[in-house]
């Protein structure tokens, strides 16, 4: 790993940091708030690739579990990964790499609408399971409750896809940084 790809694993794990700024929207039903931070997840992997995005974000998750309060609410430290949210959190370097992976994948005939099916499998698709269930063990809401609760979350979700994929493909022509089959692009 050379210092231009750490520099930029901390720039978008600083990224999903300031997108706590953002408030949250608090969904009366379930314990777990829409955020902006989703966004910069499924950002992460679409412009850095599955490596460097899902590092972005595992630092990004360091950063909040030593205490630095960088979930929207100024939430951080170890507790959040035992509360409603956590299962989420625990998803996002997944997701991310997923992201990047696809957009590696078809980086070659990328379009809008690949980069909104990577964004939507590894941002929407990959983290709600596992978020799902831990959303209804912390919450002793049955899955099937939880996880019809959290449909409330995929409008949102899709809107966040949708920006990602426009700007990750702005970023691409104007600056690519994904490496495709061995040759980097940058």
């Amino acid at each position: 790993m050379n210092t231009r790809s750490l520099s930029f694993i901390a720039l978008f794990a600083a990224f999903i940091a300031v997108l706590g700024l953002v408030p949250a929207v608090q969904i009366p039903v379930l314990a777990v708030p829409i955020t902006a931070q989703s966004f910069g997840v499924m950002l992460a992997g679409a412009v850095l690739g599955a490596k460097r995005g899902a590092l972005a974000v595992l630092l990004f998750l360091v950063l909040v579990a030593i205490g630095l309060p960088l979930l929207p609410g100024g939430r951080g430290g170890l507790g959040v990964f035992m509360g409603p949210s956590a299962g989420f959190l625990f998803s996002w370097p997944i997701g991310a790499f997923i992201v990047g992976w696809l957009a590696e994948r078809f980086w070659n005939r990328m379009n809008f609408a690949w980069m909104m099916l990577a964004c939507v499998v590894g941002g929407i698709l990959a983290i709600y399971p596992l978020g799902i269930l831990w959303l209804a063990y912390a919450t002793d809401i049955s899955v099937l409750k939880t996880a019809i609760g959290s449909a409330a979350y995929l409008p949102g979700d899709f809107i966040k896809a949708a920006i990602a994929s426009a700007v990750a493909l702005m970023v691409r022509r104007s600056y690519p940084l994904i490496e495709t089959r061995g040759r980097a692009i940058s």
